[in-house]
């Protein structure tokens, strides 16, 4: 199982990593997706498993079936997660889940274990919306959370459709939407994750379950004043945008610290974008996440409000979108107990159970079917970004309470 799993993990490491930053940036529908994607199917068809590429793009490998149409209803468990990455995000966010999912395999092949259930591995496409601006693409079409219509009008920095992306990497736009048939064969879906936080790090646990996903979602700040020249114009005529968003970048940040939850504007374009013109527009993007729904209101509504007052005091129009939401997600606890009794039979100690801010695949099925999560442990918290660690005998304990997972599982 070790070896496999160093196996995988140096042949996927290279793929889409940028030699400047050291991060990597495997966009959605680009030709290190297609990369990625070629490593996951190679993965399979090494294995013997049955591949297939569903009409949303998410690949999947079948253990012990030809496909999901062999599957009854409830019958199949399934783990993987993502391969694709934030821009010059870590190794591990998403890649970590599904390398993890093949090496567990192995495992229980070295084990002797013979699955009683179908068993299948998963990369879903585009989870972290870093190239079209909406998470979790590839599940959201699958469960119905965002419909083909709506999919169809995402579009990328460049003005590209997410059709047209699509379509140029080799796979049919018009053929996405709903799966219900597939989604209907899993009884139980386990995505495995690396902790984006320090939380196991400071209990000292290399692997945790996962009892929620915070509420969050994605709000678009449009901040429109006008264009002008920056050596000439006075400060009293300005209708200048930029002091509007900075103002908002700083009411989102106590807006934040006094509720206890989390605001950040991580992304802002900026038109016309020249050092000595005053913007016409400053558009930023803000994620916020919070423990409770009550919560997460109270800081958007105060963010909007202080950006609201601001762009009056500048003369400056505002415009606020909901791009995104994704409400608290429980996971099922009957399952979610299950993981527990599973793996705390080789433990002297119960598994923690631990809540995250972080939204995954495994949150938008759960709406369609039982969902669990497992964390592996991050020394440092970090995500996101180049930095982000995992120690290897960590990596190795999740593959290990991954196939101990699927074991009691699909082996009874």
């Amino acid at each position: 199982m070790t070896s496999s799993f160093h196996e995988m993990w140096e042949e996927l490491r290279p793929l889409g990593r940028d030699s400047s930053s050291g991060g990597y940036r495997r966009f959605a529908w680009t030709g290190a997706d297609t990369d990625c994607r070629a490593w996951f199917r190679a993965q399979a068809e090494a294995r013997g498993l049955a591949y297939e590429l569903d009409r949303n793009g998410n690949q999947w490998a079948w253990l012990g079936v030809t496909g999901h149409q062999d599957v009854a209803p409830g019958e199949a468990v399934v783990t993987g997660s993502h391969l694709d990455s934030v821009p010059d995000g870590g190794a591990f966010d998403g890649p970590l889940g599904v390398v993890s999912s093949f090496a567990a395999l192995d495992e229980l092949r070295g084990r002797g274990a013979e699955p009683t259930r179908p068993l299948a591995i998963v990369n879903f496409g585009d989870e972290e919306g870093a190239r079209f601006g909406l998470a979790c693409v590839g599940s959201r079409l699958s469960a119905g959370a965002l419909t083909a219509e709506a999919a169809h009008r995402l579009r990328d920095g460049d003005g590209v459709t997410l059709p047209q992306a699509m379509e140029r990497a080799g796979h049919d736009p018009e053929a996405i939407g709903p799966d219900p048939e597939r989604l209907a064969t899993i009884g139980a879906f386990v995505e495995l994750h690396v902790e984006q936080g320090r939380a196991l790090d400071l209990s000292g646990d290399p692997v945790g379950i996962a009892s929620a996903i915070w509420p969050h979602g994605r709000w678009r700040f449009d901040f429109r004043g006008e264009a002008n020249h920056a050596g000439t114009t006075r400060l009293e005529d300005r209708r200048d945008p930029m002091l509007s968003y900075a103002a908002t970048v700083l009411a989102a940040r106590e807006q934040a610290r006094l509720t206890g939850a989390l605001a950040t504007f991580g992304k802002v374009s900026v038109e016309p974008n020249g050092v000595n013109a005053i913007p016409s527009l400053v558009r930023g993007w803000l994620d916020a996440r919070a423990a409770g729904q009550d919560t997460l209101d109270t800081v958007i509504t105060g963010i909007e409000r202080a950006a609201a007052e601001r762009a009056a005091r500048d003369g400056v129009d505002l415009d606020v979108v909901r791009e995104s939401f994704t409400p608290v997600v429980e996971f099922q606890h009957a399952l979610r107990d299950e993981l527990g009794a599973l793996l705390g039979k080789k433990s002297e100690r119960p598994v923690p159970v631990l809540g995250t801010g972080a939204g995954h695949d495994a949150g938008i099925l759960s709406a369609i079917v039982p969902t669990a999560m497992l964390f592996v442990r991050n020394p440092t918290g970090v995500s996101h970004s180049p930095a982000e660690a995992a120690a290897e005998d960590d990596c190795v304990a999740g593959v290990t309470a991954l196939a101990d997972v699927l074991e009691g599982l699909a082996c009874r």
